[in-house]
């Protein structure tokens, strides 16, 4: 997920804080891409990834390996996310809308983008790291298989049993109509 390189997270882990500003700066923009689109706006966005890098910063030290790193840190900015939504809809008493252009994407409604952040954080690891990798961070499936250090084929195994995973999850959500393939949460007449 983050394209930090293990020699700088191992360094941040043994406390130097060179290494740690590094890191800090390196994983800045993954974190932001993600939050913006977890988020309901680019506030919430930037509170979270702020949060997010200041949990990094004083946690380091008790992560486990440095392969779990990008999870870890995923881990931490989607509980970052979901705290201020939860915040944010409490103290309005409503869900909140995606702010920004709506002509720039299509909205996905919030509790959809909640569920579907639920249901990538339920994946056993193996596919959750795949799916992260190649969907949320864009990479090619050459890239994850590399990163991984798996083949290209178990890449596309995992991708392949991670999304069938969620598509089951959301379908029993009823986000889909079955027999149409219409997302009923999104549907205007509902």
């Amino acid at each position: 997920m983050i394209r930090a390189a293990a020699a700088l997270v191992e360094a941040a882990c043994a406390g130097d804080e060179h290494a740690m500003s590094q890191l800090l700066r390196t994983c800045q923009p993954d974190l932001k891409r993600f939050a913006r689109r977890t988020c309901a706006s680019s506030e919430d966005a930037e509170d979270a990834v702020q949060a997010a890098l200041w949990q990094l910063h004083r946690k380091i030290g008790t992560l486990g390996t440095v392969a779990a790193f990008a999870t870890w840190l995923f881990r931490i900015i989607e509980r970052e996310c979901f705290r201020i939504f939860r915040r944010s809809a409490a103290g309005r008493g409503r869900l909140l809308e995606p702010l920004g252009d709506a002509l720039a994407a299509p909205q996905i409604p919030t509790d959809l983008r909640l569920d579907l952040t639920k249901a990538i954080a339920a994946l056993p690891e193996p596919y959750r790291v795949a799916l992260i990798l190649r969907d949320v961070e864009e990479l090619t499936a050459p890239e994850v298989a590399e990163r991984l250090g798996v083949s290209v084929q178990a890449v596309k195994s995992r991708l392949h049993r991670a999304r069938t995973m969620l598509r089951e999850r959301l379908m029993t959500g009823g986000y889909w109509n079955q027999d149409e393939g219409v997302s009923a949460a999104s549907d205007p007449v509902r």
